[in-house]
């Protein structure tokens, strides 16, 4: 059953799904934030992460990169302490560091919008490797479903969802971006064979 049909009626899968996912997601805060969801929900179920989403925003100072990348040993007792959150060392650990490597991605593109545009369109094979070299505990199924999420790859909705529509309105990067360009068959003329 798609993700479509499954939230439906429910309180806190149809809201995220009918407002938020496959939405274009632009600010780096807003994306860390995503990213962070996605890699703590890595072996729980998304529903877990929604419910504790304002816990992770108290938590984790809103996801704005800056205060994030500054955390340290202080902090990482803090938050694994705190029941608002999952309650992970290496998880704790990872948002951080992410955080950091995203200032350092601002440094060379921007933004992390602008990091994702610039790389984009990729295969999904493409995005993991690049991920992995750029991120920490970023496997396949997270980095899929954060591309997913914030409209840098089809497929949160299926086309009979009443929100693809809405999606598409918006310009996610995965409907608008260039295709790339199909290489012409080279010419056997003997002028283009240098005779």
């Amino acid at each position: 059953m798609s993700y479509c049909k499954a939230s439906q009626g429910h309180q806190w899968h149809q809201p995220y799904h009918d407002r938020e996912y496959g939405f274009p997601v632009r600010g780096d805060a807003a994306l860390l934030e995503r990213l962070a969801l996605e890699i703590n929900q890595a072996g729980l179920s998304w529903l877990t992460m929604l419910q504790k989403r304002d816990g992770f925003r108290k938590a984790y100072a809103g996801f704005e990169p800056e205060k994030v990348a500054a955390f340290g040993e202080r902090q990482y007792a803090r938050l694994l302490k705190d029941p608002g959150i999952i309650r992970n060392r290496l998880k704790v650990r990872a948002v951080a560091e992410n955080a950091r490597r995203l200032l350092a991605i601002r440094e060379s593109h921007g933004s992390f919008g602008k990091w994702l545009d610039a790389h984009h369109p990729r295969s999904q094979r493409e995005w993991e490797r690049l991920f992995k070299e750029t991120f920490v505990f970023t496997g396949g199924k997270i980095v899929q479903a954060f591309l997913m999420s914030t409209g840098y790859m089809k497929g949160a909705h299926v086309p009979g969802c009443p929100v693809y529509a809405k999606v598409l309105k918006k310009g996610p990067a995965w409907a608008t971006a260039a295709r790339p360009k199909k290489l012409r068959p080279r010419s056997t003329s003997p002028s283009s064979r240098g005779a």
